[in-house]
């Protein structure tokens, strides 16, 4: 299986070329089962809009139904004390609650408070939008995790493929859609990006927030340079990926978090509601 991220650019690859190749796991990156195969992957940057494509092929394709959870948080129980430690930070130590701010202050003159969360993970962020009055659907693929969000956080959440989801299966639309750190894991975003328009409000926004290229400067080793991202993305490339998908980016901006990650966030909404 041959890893090929794309965002279905005109230009189709004319302007790559090879940045960084790895032959072992960065330090600090998730020891997830290889199968043995030998550990070789690399990225390729574009010169044109400064995007960066991860290539590998290494399967990594049952990565969030069954090895992620274990690796990572070390099962469902590895899940709980991650979400309590996450929310039990200071605010200038929490990603979060900046990133719960942001959306608060973007979004307070909306007349809905319906939220759908995309990628939900650990649901540090559902939680707290949750505790400021949003009615909360998340999306995940793994059922440990979907059983954790509805027990553990107490919010709504569906196991399935966003992609085979309509307003229907979700009982209506929504004000809001989120995909914090997602797009970044999917090979190919813009299908994905395109399919929330159909299950926006009118008016309705989408945020989305992925890892900045700007992290380059810092080296290879960087978090954002992990096996599961498939992509890293500039502020260029974010603006044409949301164009593609029928958005009109409404805002734009770039931080480093408390975490140290590098980071672009926007807000979107839908040219067009297809039918």
């Amino acid at each position: 299986m041959k890893l090929s991220p794309t965002l279905r650019c005109p230009c189709k690859g004319a302007h790559l070329k090879e940045a960084f190749s790895y032959d072992t796991p960065p330090i600090g990156e998730t020891a997830f089962d290889l199968h043995g195969a030998p550990y070789q992957r690399h990225y390729e940057r574009c010169d044109l809009c400064g995007h960066w494509f991860g290539r590998h092929g290494l399967d990594i394709s049952e990565l969030y139904n069954a090895d992620y959870v274990n690796a990572t948080y070390g099962g469902p129980g590895g899940m709980a004390a991650k979400l309590k430690a996450i929310l039990a930070l200071p605010p200038e130590e929490s990603d979060n609650a900046g990133r719960v701010r942001r959306i608060q202050t973007f979004m307070a003159q909306a007349e809905g408070r319906r939220l759908l969360d995309v990628g939900a993970g650990l649901g540090v962020f559902p939680s707290v939008m949750k505790s400021k009055g949003w009615e909360v659907v998340a999306i995940e693929p793994d059922p440990r995790t979907i059983e954790h969000l509805r027990r553990v956080v107490g919010i709504e959440a569906v196991a399935a493929d966003l992609l085979t989801l309509s307003s229907e299966d979700l009982d209506g639309t929504f004000d809001l859609i989120t995909f914090n750190k997602v797009l970044e894991h999917v090979e190919d975003p813009v299908p994905l990006l395109a399919h929330a328009r159909g299950l926006l409000k009118v008016g309705g926004v989408c945020y989305v927030e992925l890892p900045d290229m700007e992290a380059a400067t810092e080296g290879p080793e960087r978090e954002e340079f992990f096996i599961e991202h498939h992509h890293v993305f500039s502020p260029a490339s974010l603006s044409l990926m949301a164009e593609r998908a029928g958005y009109h980016l409404l805002t734009l901006e770039r931080l480093r978090e408390p975490s140290g990650k590098f980071t672009l966030r926007a807000f979107l909404v839908a040219l067009r509601v297809p039918k």
